[in-house]
């Protein structure tokens, strides 16, 4: 495990870095065109700046839970909170998601135990938190009960296919759970504003999709939909973090930064889709997802509470002693094998 000093610092000096880029004061410019000059002029802004600072710092947070135990009063070295963030909410925060992972791990038994079956559906807008969520509900389960589903684009044999036959195969089987990043809904929003998808297509999909969850809640399968929800200018910050972070840069396709030309489109199309689709067998509920921290802790939270799940007894654990034969001979390794201890 890298130990905290050491992540401390790799974090300040990409901070250190990004602060420069975002004030002009890299060795690259920002822009060449007058638009993207008058952003850069924007980006000069101490309130802008001190804003994406914390999400630098917010970053260095989710890659902290990743690698910090699992008693949260272990992590004294840790660095200050974001400009403007409650120091003992950050406590809390942590406090609270080992908590909820700890009830997760029990729901997660339960569902094992019990041969329930859930799918569990994340949409919304580019950058909105999804992916964070799903790894922080993800993180201390078993990936043979609780499982992430993140399809690429179809391919051409997909294309012909009937449109919901390549997300059946992934659908769980009893003692599972499966969680979607993006999900069908993609019919709804990125393929109707791109124009991925013909009119007929588009309202096929739409007289198909309330049925087929129904099909899938009276088979035994509960389905549970989330919109992550953010503002404009939360997304156009989180974009701006990923540009200037090269260990995010890759979170960015060109069809993201051509997307957050068409705010107003996805806006439309988000409205239409939950309108024609929010059924009591399977309803949307919606994150509200500009504060990530509480974004993660409502949304598991509220995952929690739509299963009336109970912890599972285990029996008792008990090591047994190793045995010793008289025999045993240890071989020694190669020292060719041996992968060098640079650290």
């Amino acid at each position: 495990m890298v130990s905290l000093k050491d992540s401390n610092n790799s974090f300040r000096r990409r901070l250190k870095l990004a602060s420069r880029i975002l004030i002009g004061k890299a060795v690259v410019p920002l822009a060449e065109s007058d638009a993207e000059g008058l952003l850069a002029d924007r980006l000069k802004d101490e309130v802008l700046l001190e804003r994406l600072q914390a999400k630098l710092m917010d970053d260095y947070d989710e890659e902290l839970e990743m690698e910090v135990d699992d008693h949260p009063s272990g992590g004294k070295g840790r660095s200050p909170g974001p400009s403007g963030e409650d120091p003992v909410f950050r406590r809390q925060y942590f406090q609270e998601l080992f908590r909820l992972q700890g009830e997760l791990v029990k729901l997660q038994d339960w569902i094992a135990a019990t041969g329930q079956k859930a799918v569990i559906l994340f949409e919304g807008r580019d950058a909105a938190g999804k992916g964070g969520v799903i790894k922080r509900i993800v993180q201390r389960l078993d990936p043979r009960v609780c499982r992430t589903v993140a399809l690429p684009a179809p391919s051409d044999r997909e294309r012909t296919q009937w449109y919901f036959q390549r997300y059946v195969s992934h659908l769980p089987a009893a003692g599972e759970m499966v969680l979607f990043d993006r999900s069908w809904y993609n019919r709804a929003g990125v393929e109707r504003v791109m124009g991925f998808c013909n009119d007929a297509e588009y309202e096929e999909f739409f007289r198909s999709v309330p049925e087929f969850e129904r099909m899938l809640v009276r088979s035994g399968t509960k389905v549970i939909k989330y919109w992550f929800s953010i503002t404009d200018e939360e997304q156009r910050l989180r974009f701006f973090s990923r540009i200037h972070d090269p260990l995010k840069q890759w979170k960015l396709s060109p069809m993201d930064l051509y997307a957050r030309s068409r705010w107003e489109q996805y806006t439309e199309a988000k409205e239409v889709m939950m309108e024609r689709t929010h059924i009591p067998e399977a309803p949307w509920w919606v994150v509200q997802a500009v504060d990530k921290k509480k974004a993660r802790l409502n949304c598991i939270h509220h995952l929690l509470s739509q299963f009336s799940y109970q912890e599972i007894e285990r029996p008792p654990i008990v090591l047994p002693e190793r045995e010793h034969h008289p025999d045993y001979q240890r071989h020694p390794v190669i020292p060719d094998m041996m992968v060098p201890e640079i650290y």
